[in-house]
C-alpha cells in the first residue's frame, strides 16, 4: 500500500516573522555555497556555520533560507527527522544571529526520481535550444507537481530529481510536525489526482505547443542579429491585451556596444482561438548605442514598453503600422530630459528602415514584422506636427542618409 507525501514549504505570510539570509558563512566567516546543500548529497564542513538575519523578526521552529529551498529547523523539529528518516538527512548545527536556542542545518541527502508528468498540471523540460547544455533533460518548470508513490520507497524526506527545489516529505512526518505545534512549515499534498481536469490538461498541452513553436521561431530571427540574453524579461502583471496574455521581451547585445531591446510576444498566437496564428503580426524594436546598466530601469526600455502598450490596445495604431511610417506620442515621465516636450511627452516615429535589421522574420504560422521605434527630439516632432505625411517620410531619409537610421540615443542636435 502506497502512502501520502506533501511538499514542505516556507510559511512566508506568516505575520512579523524572520527571514533568514541565503548566505551562510563558516568561522572564518567566508560564505558557503548554497548549491552544496541543494544536490541530496552529504556535505563535509569544517567547524560551526552562522546564519545571518535578512528580517529581523519572530523565530520561527522551520524556515527557508530566502531564496534557497534550504532548512533551518529548531533542534527539537531536528529530532523528528533523526528518528522518523534518519537514512534521509543531515543534520548541520548551526548558530542563527541573535539566537540561544539551538539551530540545525537540515540537508536532504536522499533524492528520488518519482515526478508524474501525466498527472501534474504542466511540466516543462530543458533542451538544446534553450541554451543551457548542462540542465537539458532536467525539468525547467514543474506546475501543480504530482508524484508517483509507487517510486518512493522507504524514503521519508527527500528531494525531486531534475526538480531539486522541491522537499517532499511522508504523511508520518507531516502528522508528527503538526502534534508538536511546528511553527513555520506549510505542506501541498503532492498524491491523489491532479487539480485539473483531462480537458484543462489537453487545453494547456495545446497552448504550450503553440508558445513553444513561436517563442522558437523568434528566439532564431533574435540570435541571428546578435548575442541573446538567456532570460526573458517577464512583468510581475501580465497583459491580456496581448495575444497570447504573456508579456515578454528580450535582450539582445549587438555590435560596436549597441543594445537591441525586441517584443517578445505581441507575434503569439491568439490564445482564446487556439489555433495557429502570428497574433499582432508584428513585434518592436529599440536600438540604442548607449550603455544599460539595468535594462529593466533604463529609458529605452520605458519607451519600448510604452509603445508597445499603445500597440497591443489599439487597433487603429496596428493597421497604421502596417501601412508604413507611423508617429506617436506616448508618456515622458521618468524619460531623459532632451526628450521629453513641453507637454510631458515623448515621441516616435515607428517603421524607419534599417540596413542591419530585418523588416521581416518567418515563423511556421507566416512572417512577423519587425518594427523599429526611433526616439525624436521636441523640434522634430515640431517637424512632423507642420509636415505631415511628408514630414515623416522625409525624417526618415535623414536619419538614414545620416547614418542613424532606427538608432535611438539622445542626440544634442535635431536633424530638422
Amino acid at each position: 500500500m502506497t502512502g501520502r507525501y506533501f511538499d514542505l514549504f516556507d510559511d512566508v505570510y506568516i505575520p512579523d516573522r524572520w527571514h533568514l539570509l541565503d548566505q551562510p558563512v563558516d568561522e572564518q566567516g567566508q560564505e558557503l555555497r548554497t548549491w552544496l546543500f541543494r544536490r541530496g548529497e552529504p556535505v563535509h564542513i569544517e567547524g560551526r556555520i552562522r546564519i545571518p538575519i535578512y528580517v529581523p523578526g519572530e523565530a520561527l521552529d522551520f524556515s527557508l533560507m530566502a531564496g534557497a529551498p534550504i532548512p533551518v529547523v529548531h533542534a527539537r523539529v531536528a529530532a523528528v527527522f533523526a528518528e522518523l528518516a534518519p537514512d534521509d538527512v543531515q543534520l548541520i548545527p548551526v548558530e542563527v544571529d541573535g539566537q540561544s536556542e539551538p539551530y540545525v542545518l537540515l540537508n536532504i541527502t536522499r533524492v528520488v526520481k518519482c515526478i508524474d508528468d501525466e498527472k501534474s498540471d504542466e511540466v516543462l523540460y530543458w533542451g538544446p535550444e534553450d541554451g543551457q547544455p548542462e540542465k537539458v533533460g532536467q525539468y525547467q518548470s514543474v506546475i501543480g507537481m504530482r508524484i508517483d508513490p509507487t517510486k518512493v520507497g522507504d524514503a521519508q524526506v527527500f528531494r525531486t530529481w531534475g526538480w531539486s527545489g522541491t522537499i517532499i516529505v511522508s504523511e508520518s512526518i507531516k502528522n508528527a510536525l503538526e502534534r508538536m505545534g511546528v511553527t513555520g512549515p506549510k505542506f501541498t499534498e503532492v498524491t491523489g489526482p491532479s487539480a485539473i481536469s483531462e480537458e484543462e490538461r489537453a487545453y494547456s498541452r495545446k497552448c504550450r505547443e503553440l508558445y513553444e513553436s513561436a517563442d522558437t521561431a523568434r528566439d532564431t530571427a533574435w540570435r541571428s542579429l546578435g548575442t541573446l540574453d538567456k532570460e526573458a524579461i517577464t512583468p510581475i502583471a501580465m497583459s491580456s491585451s496581448w495575444p497570447g496574455r504573456r508579456e515578454l521581451w528580450r535582450v539582445i547585445h549587438r555590435a560596436s556596444g549597441r543594445t537591441l531591446l525586441v517584443t517578445h510576444g505581441l507575434s503569439d498566437p491568439f490564445i482564446t482561438r487556439l489555433e495557429p496564428s502570428v497574433g499582432f503580426g508584428l513585434e518592436l524594436a529599440v536600438e540604442t548605442d548607449q550603455p544599460l546598466e539595468s535594462i529593466e530601469t533604463s529609458w529605452p526600455f520605458m519607451l519600448l514598453e510604452r509603445v508597445a502598450a499603445e500597440v497591443a490596445a489599439h487597433e487603429r495604431v496596428r493597421e497604421r503600422l502596417k501601412a508604413g511610417l507611423f508617429s506617436m506620442e506616448v508618456s515622458g515621465e521618468g524619460m531623459p530630459e532632451s526628450l521629453v516636450t513641453s507637454d510631458g511627452r515623448v515621441a516616435v516615429l515607428l517603421g524607419v528602415e534599417s540596413r542591419t535589421l530585418p523588416s521581416h522574420f518567418s515563423t511556421p504560422f507566416g512572417d512577423v514584422r519587425l518594427v523599429t521605434i526611433k526616439a525624436l527630439l521636441p523640434p522634430e516632432l515640431a517637424y512632423l506636427l507642420e509636415h505631415g505625411a511628408k514630414g515623416q517620410s522625409e525624417l526618415a531619409r535623414r536619419f538614414v542618409a545620416s547614418g542613424e537610421e532606427h538608432l535611438s540615443h539622445l542626440r544634442q542636435r535635431a536633424i530638422v
